[in-house]
């Protein structure tokens, strides 16, 4: 049986595991991606990618193609890279809308993306000087019918790529953001996005029962503040007390195209006694902002509880821009409850937000 991706935003997981933030995702897919079923698995079906690779995908994000019929080949043809005013590119033509997901690598920097399905007849990579932040590009067939792609970066730090078919399904599109010309903070469009909202309550204080939807939005806004105060240009999400879900906010932010996100919550645990502040990211290459913001955030005399990689959360998820999730303390705490109920301290992390920013900055010019 034949499926295709179908709706906003599907994507990949590895295997059947969950949790309260979902199974471990493997990655994001443009729609009309084709792949053969080979099993069902409650509200999932198990997908081949390859011989050697399976996946779980959710049924609601597919339809089913039985115009579609498996092939032993889906060959690929020639490579482009090229750039235009503001992004740069790499095409590979194709015979059909395989899957694949990508990574980052650091030291050196590179992109690096496994096409499923996909044996090559690639015997040419026409390489244009209109691409400005692709300093390489090659591939290896590391299996018969996967074929991994690297994009070499000419700088060390990743600024974001998003993967996507063209209208003809015919050839598959990297796009890459390039490292903005001029690294400073008044140049740059930062996103804020306010935790929860509207109908998502979030988590709730332990002794006044504030809700964390109220106060996210108190920080994210005195962020906004202190960014326009000092003539950056920002994005927030949310501006009120409204309701969006992720793939809303994921396609809000994909439209603002900013340089950078920052998302603010607070955190929560059944043990009163775990206090702190954390940050998150999923791919290594955006691990330094959350690194930066962290440093800055204990200066707020906050227990450490780490920073934190590979997460699953639906903003680290997107590809497309270094983002960072902060959770600033914990609302279950008396403690950090205390210090959340103070506007002072809300200013206090706003600062520190900012000066990650700029920390983060100095350290890839």
């Amino acid at each position: 049986m034949m499926i295709q991706t179908t709706g906003k935003l599907p994507f990949l997981e590895y295997g059947p595991g969950d949790d309260r933030l979902g199974g471990a995702k493997m990655t994001y897919l443009d729609s009309g991606v084709i792949m053969r079923v080979v099993d069902s698995a409650d509200g999932d079906y198990i997908v081949q990618l390859s011989k050697s690779h399976k996946a779980f995908i959710a049924k609601e994000n597919t339809r089913l193609s039985p115009e579609k019929i498996p092939r032993p080949y889906y060959l690929t043809s020639s490579f482009r890279v090229y750039g235009d005013e503001t992004f740069d590119y790499v095409t590979i033509n194709m015979e059909e809308r395989l899957p694949y997901r990508s990574l980052h690598e650091i030291n050196p920097s590179r992109i690096v993306i496994d096409l499923y399905g996909a044996t090559s007849n690639t015997n040419w990579i026409s390489q244009f000087a209109t691409a400005k932040e692709i300093r390489n590009t090659w591939y290896e067939q590391t299996e018969d019918d996967v074929m991994r792609i690297y994009i070499e970066l000419k700088h060390r730090q990743h600024w974001g790529h998003f993967i996507q078919y063209d209208s003809a399904g015919q050839k598959l599109v990297i796009r890459v953001k390039r490292q903005p010309p001029v690294l400073n903070i008044k140049r740059l469009t930062v996103a804020i996005d306010a935790g929860h909202g509207g109908d998502n309550l979030g988590a709730s204080g332990v002794s006044s029962k504030i809700l964390e939807k109220d106060y996210t939005l108190r920080i994210a806004k005195e962020l906004n503040r202190l960014l326009k105060k000092n003539k950056i240009k920002t994005y927030m999400t949310r501006e009120k007390d409204t309701s969006l879900s992720m793939v809303e906010r994921v396609e809000m932010l994909r439209a603002a195209n900013p340089d950078l996100l920052v998302s603010i919550h607070l955190n929560s645990s059944g043990n009163m006694l775990i206090k702190g502040t954390s940050t998150y990211y999923r791919y290594i290459g955006f691990r330094p902002l959350s690194q930066s913001i962290l440093n800055r955030m204990l200066e707020l005399q906050l227990v450490e509880i780490g920073n934190v990689g590979n997460f699953n959360f639906a903003l680290n998820g997107p590809t497309d821009y270094p983002n960072c999730l902060v959770e600033v303390a914990f609302l279950s705490n008396l403690q950090d409850e205390k210090r959340i109920l103070d506007p002072k301290f809300h200013t206090a992390v706003a600062q520190k937000i900012y000066l990650g920013i700029m920390d983060w900055l100095k350290k890839i010019q």
